[in-house]
């Protein structure tokens, strides 16, 4: 059996969360193969709101297995904090979470060393969400990071003890006051790897490969957005690992020829958190009710997304480096009572019009072309059909799936699991 990919288009908060959550029924395993905590996704249903940041999104069925794969870094103390609120809502997760020896552990230092590089970076700051996610991915290509099996070993102490000393040195080199008390992080990380070590570690690539040769399906759960990758990505403003189809791979320990379906999930229009460029960001009111309607908040920082028409130079440039097989479209809602949307379908860039993603998009070398495209007055949230959707939307729709030449297979009209339209 193959493994399907699912996957962020843009800048993340997609609703990728939402959308595991939906398909999780059809697979015997949800796998998350990059990223850490800096991962916010977002379910709601029956009434409740739940925000996942390391755990994949399938936790809440019954049946099916998920995996943290070796790709991830994982955060003990982020990672119990999510444990204990699943314990919350009664889920049995120790029969059903599995964590691959081969993942890396974000350490107290590791935040301390993100907080004082942003700091140091003054107005040149990336955006990073102080998580400790680039710096322990740092020690995983410096080879000296520590993972999940070291836990297993008598001597992890010592390695332990010998990285945070490395990180302590380090510090100094920024220059940069960072308040902290080690002792109080240490005893937290402490009380995360007790909890941590509850749960059952793994082999995954091993693991996997024996589920895909038993015929068990598979789902693999990305985090963040294409247009974050750390290779594809608008450098430096990205994330540190590769978010992309070949980022599961290399991820999960299971090779391209494994992999079947990819599954694109992109908003209706496009958000932005943090720093970097943004070609069809909107500063006016309808940016601003697009925030206001979709409530464009960040699910792990809670900091405000910047809003922007649809970008399908961006898009398209996502679903050929992905191999996009089918996309689905988010807050579709969100744009109902708009007159007019607009989509970007081409740059100028230093003074040619072209319909590729440059190598650099920042203002100074890029502005935009847009299509124009009738909107539409009707209240999505209450439509359960294909059939029910309004003709605009469908437009809409069409000139996405004509431009991408990839058929839209689902359309999101609320953020409940029971708000998706499948076509």
């Amino acid at each position: 059996m193959a493994v399907d990919l699912l996957l962020g288009l843009q800048w993340g908060d997609e609703g990728k969360g939402k959308i595991v959550d939906v398909l999780t029924g059809n697979y015997d395993i949800i796998a998350r193969f990059q990223g850490g905590p800096n991962a916010g996704h977002t379910l709601i249903f029956d009434g409740h709101k739940h925000v996942l940041h390391t755990i994949p999104s399938g936790i809440f069925h019954k049946t099916a297995l998920n995996v943290v794969g070796n790709g991830v870094v994982i955060d003990p103390v982020i990672f119990k904090k999510e444990l204990e609120n699943l314990d919350k809502h009664k889920v049995d997760y120790t029969s059903k979470l599995l964590i691959s020896r081969k993942a890396h552990l974000i350490l107290p230092t590791h935040r301390l060393l993100d907080a004082a590089s942003e700091t140091s970076k003054g107005k040149a700051k990336i955006g990073s969400t102080l998580k400790g996610i680039g710096p322990t991915y740092m020690d995983k290509t410096g080879r000296n990071g520590m993972r999940v099996g070291d836990l297993e070993l008598e001597n992890w102490k010592e390695k332990y003890h010998a990285l945070t000393a490395k990180h302590l040195g380090m510090l100094d080199y920024f220059n940069i006051k960072i308040e902290y008390d080690l002792e109080e992080l240490e005893a937290e990380f402490d009380k995360g790897i007790e909890k941590l070590r509850t749960l059952q570690f793994i082999d995954s690539e091993e693991f996997l490969n024996q589920a895909i040769k038993s015929n068990k399906t598979i789902l693999a759960e990305g985090a963040q957005g294409s247009l974050l990758d750390i290779d594809f990505g608008t450098y430096p403003f990205v994330t540190s690992s590769n978010t992309t189809a070949a980022g599961a791979c290399t991820g999960l320990g299971v090779a391209p020829n494994r992999i079947k379906d990819v599954y694109g999930i992109f908003k209706a229009y496009t958000t932005r958190v943090g720093s970097g460029p943004f070609p069809t960001e909107l500063f006016d009111k309808d940016g601003e009710e697009m925030a206001r309607i979709g409530q464009e908040f960040g699910a792990t920082t809670g900091r405000p997304r910047r809003c922007g028409w649809l970008d399908l130079v961006a898009l398209k440039y996502a679903v050929d480096v992905n191999g996009v097989t089918q996309l689905m479209m988010m807050k579709g809602d969100v744009l109902s009572g708009f007159d007019t949307l607009k989509i970007c379908t081409s740059y100028n860039y230093k003074g040619k019009e072209i319909s590729h993603f440059p190598y650099n998009i920042e203002p100074e070398n890029v502005s935009v072309n847009y299509s124009k495209f009738k909107g539409w007055d009707e209240d999505l949230t209450k439509m359960t059909s294909a059939e029910q959707l309004p003709k605009n939307l469908l437009d809409y729709v069409a000139f996405i799936e004509k431009e991408t030449g990839v058929p839209v297979k689902i359309v999101s009209v609320g953020p409940d699991r029971k708000q998706t339209i499948v076509r």
